[in-house]
């Protein structure tokens, strides 16, 4: 059996096409209907949190308020595109109080059919239109779930191939063919990729009554057809009540086609038509016009189960399957695919879905085959056509082996395993169960936004909020955290999820510079510490004599993130303050040296009128066994998946650098000490997150009257978004002229301390920044 092309396989190796065929856009839709903890459908509207049912691009309601629909963009890249898609599970299911995401394309517990509701839109004629799908297919069977696969070949890829072959009037022309050709193809072999994806076999007795009464249970509960790999594709699926053909020739007879089903009453709209693949425009506003006129943008596969087995439904592996299918079907020889060729492959879809691949083929032509023979005949062409291709991509060859053996050993796709998981159990059972893993995963990765963990967290955090709002972001500088948000017409430019357009270019300098800063505060009666700067060390040295047994900082004029600060609450040698001068000089030209406040120190985060946050940041620190060593403490602590490095992670790495090395020596002690029992051990004075400390919200136990102080110095700065760091004596007094010191006000905050404390609760900063930039 030869079923590739062999000549246009050499066209793409004698023009070194190879990598412009990889290349391409990837994209995923996928619907989950909420349960609540018993696994039954939740009734509760669609969450408020992600604003618009019509206008988030991102998280939207498919036919049911219980029915979430999750769409990522297209990327370039399978990982961008599976990451993104697991960025939005997470979103999701951290908000879902008391809900969970069901795992199934089959639905899960449900109530009788007048009591599933229907999702409610804003547009008089999408709720019609949903009314007249519930009337004509029933709610229970609309609440079957799957994913959608969207791909696109490389625009430059079918450029290049146009000038070669030269076939065609235009590129339009041409690009709709190569379009057409590869939904031929899938059409007429999709029963092979619903085989290997097929992944609901089992579903719940209050399912429709029709399809209970003809299957199998043990248990009473969970029902079965012997063999079936997919309800969803089957006849008890969700599909059109009967086949419809429709020409896969050109876009002209495609739309023709469609027009004269809609005209007969066949069809509601376009949108009804439940084909396994779909030819695409960009805008989807008038798909049949726009098809004709703008041509194919991409296809659209819909067969695709939810694999509960992964918590996406998908994986990576088999998102790389299906683009090595689709680039198969582009190169694979082409077959027709007329009106009978249609009704074929209908025949062959339900053989697979209800018997198994064992059966033999309804094609004339390969009649002698059976679905398993063809279907290894298949994997083995591909193997051929990645060898010609790609012969140093062991990766592509793996994933078709692992396909091939599905294929050979029926117990290992992805039906047959979750079928005999579920036995073990229920139905109900197996996928709450999962659902409940899935989603503890999600709250564990709540800081965290799957394929951008190279960002900054803060940012991470503030891109998470924006996608469940709805609202678009688009990469300036990438390295440098510099984002574009957009919402209709409203743009709005941010940098380190803090740096906006909501404060100037000078109110930034003051805040940067530490000495203009304490002037303006002390202009506005804001007590800040005394102290004098320098710009040489030997300057900064000869003034030991006048501090020296005195209680001082030393920090650089213009830093941030409590880099480079050095305090000297005990007594200190000439030696030990020209090593703090030295490490500050580092830092900038100009270095500070200021008295010591008493008391603990906060950081207020002020934005706009409001303190959002208020933190007591705890010094790096460790806790002695009696056994371990101060420096093996440290590496044990580290461990903890919420420290890391680079503020990517809510706590930082606590550093065996100079700093901490002369903070110990300061206290007569040194990295090999080993702590008593329960001894606390500090390791700096000053308190930074950045700098391995501990956070500790005390938003709630802070007197308004300190609140009032940070937003007094927020705005003395003209600041909207900061960071106010105060010595407070005691909080047992309200603010006085005396029990308070403003240290320092930063102008990037760091949002995720607030969001994600040592101890205490989310405050949502991330939250916050959106409602001032876009109400």
């Amino acid at each position: 059996m030869n079923l590739l092309n062999r000549e246009l396989i050499e066209v793409v190796i004698d023009n070194a096409l190879q990598n412009d065929l990889l290349r391409g856009h990837f994209g995923l839709e996928k619907e989950n209907v909420r349960v609540d903890q018993d696994g039954k459908l939740a009734l509760t509207p669609h969450p408020k949190a992600f604003g618009s049912k019509t206008e988030n691009p991102y998280i939207q309601t498919d036919f049911s308020e219980s029915q979430i629909e999750m769409i990522t963009p297209a990327f370039e890249s399978i990982e961008e595109t599976y990451d993104f898609m697991e960025a939005l599970q997470d979103i999701v299911s951290v908000e879902l109080e008391g809900e969970y995401l069901w795992p199934s394309s089959n639905p899960p517990m449900l109530p009788e059919e007048k009591e599933i509701p229907i999702a409610k839109m804003s547009d008089l004629i999408a709720d019609e239109y949903r009314s007249e799908l519930a009337d004509k297919y029933g709610r229970k069977r609309q609440l079957l779930s799957g994913i959608h696969y969207n791909f696109s070949f490389d625009e430059k890829f079918l450029a290049k191939l146009y000038d070669i072959q030269e076939r065609h009037k235009d590129f339009k022309e041409f690009k709709d063919a190569i379009y057409f050709k590869v939904a031929r193809n899938l059409m007429r072999y999709r029963w092979l990729l619903i085989y290997l994806t097929g992944a609901s076999p089992v579903f719940d007795n209050t399912y429709i009554q029709q399809c209970v009464n003809l299957a199998d249970s043990h248990d009473n509960k969970s029902y079965y057809f012997p063999i079936m790999n997919s309800l969803r594709n089957s006849m008890c699926g969700y599909r059109n009540e009967k086949s419809y053909y429709v020409s896969f020739n050109s876009a002209k007879e495609y739309v023709h086609d469609l027009n004269r089903l809609i005209q007969k009453n066949e069809l509601l709209s376009v949108k009804e038509f439940y084909s396994p693949v779909r030819l695409k425009t960009t805008k989807g506003i008038n798909p049949c016009q726009e098809l004709v006129e703008d041509g194919v943008a991409y296809l659209e596969l819909r067969f695709m189960d939810i694999n509960p087995l992964h918590k996406i439904g998908i994986s990576k592996e088999m998102m790389h399957f299906i683009h090595l299918f689709i680039l198969f079907m582009l190169l694979k020889v082409d077959e027709s695919f007329h009106e009978e060729d249609q009704r074929i492959a209908d025949v062959n879809q339900d053989q697979v879905i209800m018997e198994g691949i064992k059966g033999y083929l309804n094609e004339p032509e390969y009649s002698q085959f059976t679905m398993e023979e063809m279907a290894l005949a298949v994997i083995d062409e591909m193997k051929d056509m990645v060898q010609l291709l790609f012969p140093k991509n062991e990766d592509f060859q793996h994933i078709l082996d692992d396909e091939k053996q599905k294929i050979l050993h029926t117990e290992l796709n992805v039906a047959s395993r979750v079928k005999s998981d579920i036995q073990k159990s229920s139905y109900l059972t197996y996928h709450l169960e999962k659902a409940k893993i899935y989603a503890q995963n999600s709250i564990q990765n709540g800081y965290r936004f799957a394929g951008y963990e190279d960002l900054e967290l803060s940012t991470q955090l503030l891109l998470k909020a924006a996608v469940k709002r709805g609202i678009r972001f688009k990469w300036m500088d990438r390295d440098e955290n510099f984002v574009l948000l957009s919402k209709g017409n409203h743009q709005e430019y941010v940098k380190q999820a803090t740096k906006t357009s909501l404060d100037s270019y000078s109110t930034v300098l003051i805040m940067e510079n530490k000495v203009v800063t304490k002037e303006v505060l002390k202009q506005h009666g804001i007590r800040v510490p005394s102290g004098e700067a320098f710009q040489s060390l030997d300057e900064a040295m000869s003034t030991y004599e006048t501090y020296r047994g005195t209680p001082i900082v030393i920090k650089p004029k213009s830093t941030n993130f409590g880099l480079g600060i050095t305090i000297f609450n005990q007594d200190y040698s000439r030696e030990d303050m020209k090593k703090a001068f030295e490490i500050a000089f580092t830092h900038d030209q100009t270095v500070l040296l200021e008295e010591f406040m008493t008391g603990k120190e906060y950081r207020f985060l002020v934005m706009g009128d409001q303190v959002v946050g208020v933190l007591h940041r705890v010094p790096a620190n460790v806790v002695g066994d009696g056994v371990h060593t101060i420096e093996q403490l440290v590496h044990e602590k580290n461990k903890d998946p919420l420290r890391g490095k680079g503020y990517k992670t809510p706590l930082e790495k606590i550093q065996l650098g100079e700093a901490e090395e002369m903070f110990l020596k300061n206290h007569s002690m040194s990295w090999n000490d080993i702590p008593q029992q329960g001894e606390v051990i500090y390791l700096r004075e000053n308190s930074n997150i950045s700098t391995g400390g501990d956070s500790i919200d005390f938003t709630d136990e802070m007197p308004n009257s300190y609140k009032e102080l940070a937003i007094q110095s927020a705005k003395a700065a003209g600041a909207t978004i900061c960071g106010v760091d105060m010595m407070i004596d005691s909080l047992e007094e309200e603010a006085t002229d005396t029990n308070y010191s403003i240290i320092e006000i930063n102008f990037n905050p760091a949002i995720h301390i607030h969001c994600y404390p040592y101890i205490g609760k989310n405050r949502k900063a991330n939250e916050k920044i959106l409602d001032l930039l876009f109400g």
